[in-house]
């Protein structure tokens, strides 16, 4: 990727050619963590927000969707676009009951808010503590939206980096309900699988059944670079110890990325890496977000 794919504040703009993975996903698998992004013109980034990204629509997204062999997309709100989630929600509508999503809120979220969000197909909301991204918000004001949404049956989807899981950690044992640490907490991959920094992750996950994790984002977590070969044993550690409480997704269109921008076709085909076996790739792209997303459609 050269200077000129340079996209807004210097930021790296996605693979606009992926290749065609060849690993071939499971039929009805799942995108479980993505993004879209304006068009800005259409849907204005938030003004407090620390980056601003290049626009990534839904149309790419779909297409991206298609390309790939998913089914379907857990659209994710990013911080670019704060507390509005007007650009998630027009994804939702166009979807065709085909993308489900996760919203950020404030704590003055009214209840018909919540109920609208719920309507269009959100099933979640995150919670960022990234100091990089988001200002620090007390603790107490995330426990209290946790409760807000447990009626609507949503989970929590918490976004840290390893060397603040100390202080987060007597926190995820407050929420009520499912909660789902995005791209492996963030390990500092340099400090081995089975250093003590990542075996205090993988404690966290035995101590509490209500905590599952996306095995995503090799990109950003990678010393190395591609083909991440640093990453994998962290997301097959995770995979093969918690088969049930596993997701992956592409993080398209990778926000902020500065160093190399992936292809995303490369990124489906390490899921045979981390995910080695039909079963275990079955559980982590369809059995396990169709659970969390659309239980409705799954077979008692």
């Amino acid at each position: 990727m050269s200077v000129s794919d340079l996209g807004a504040a210097g930021y790296l703009s996605y693979c606009a050619t992926p290749k065609r993975p060849d690993f071939r996903v499971p039929e009805g698998a799942v995108d479980a963590h993505c993004h879209v992004f304006g068009p800005a013109s259409r849907f204005p980034f938030a003004p407090e927000r620390k980056y601003t990204p290049v626009d990534a629509p839904k149309e790419q997204l779909f297409r991206l969707r298609d390309h790939l062999g998913f089914s379907r997309n857990v659209i994710v709100q990013a911080t670019c676009h704060g507390r509005n989630n007007d650009a998630l929600v027009d994804a939702l509508d166009a979807s065709d009951g085909r993308a489900r999503g996760v919203a950020v809120v404030g704590a003055g979220v009214t209840d018909p808010e919540l109920d609208a969000l719920d309507r269009a197909g959100v099933r979640g909301v995150r919670f960022n503590f990234l100091k990089r991204l988001v200002d620090d918000t007390p603790h107490a004001v995330f426990e209290r939206i946790a409760q807000r949404v447990q009626p609507l049956g949503w989970h929590i989807v918490v976004y840290f980096e390893a060397q603040d899981l100390t202080t987060i950690a007597p926190l995820l044992g407050r929420l009520p309900g499912r909660i789902v640490v995005d791209h492996m907490g963030r390990p500092d991959v340099t400090k081995g699988v089975d250093g003590p920094e990542f075996a205090r992750f993988i404690e966290l996950m035995e101590r509490n059944q209500q905590i599952w994790v996306k095995v995503s984002c090799p990109e950003r977590l990678t010393v190395s670079g591609p083909p991440y070969d640093d990453v994998v044993p962290f997301a097959h550690r995770l995979v093969t110890t918690f088969p049930d409480r596993v997701l992956w997704g592409t993080d398209w269109p990778h926000p902020n990325m500065e160093t190399h921008m992936p292809d995303d076709g490369v990124l489906t085909d390490l899921i045979p890496r981390i995910a080695p076996t039909e079963s275990l790739q079955q559980a982590l792209l369809v059995t396990n977000p169709m659970r969390l997303y659309w239980p409705e459609e799954m077979q008692p």
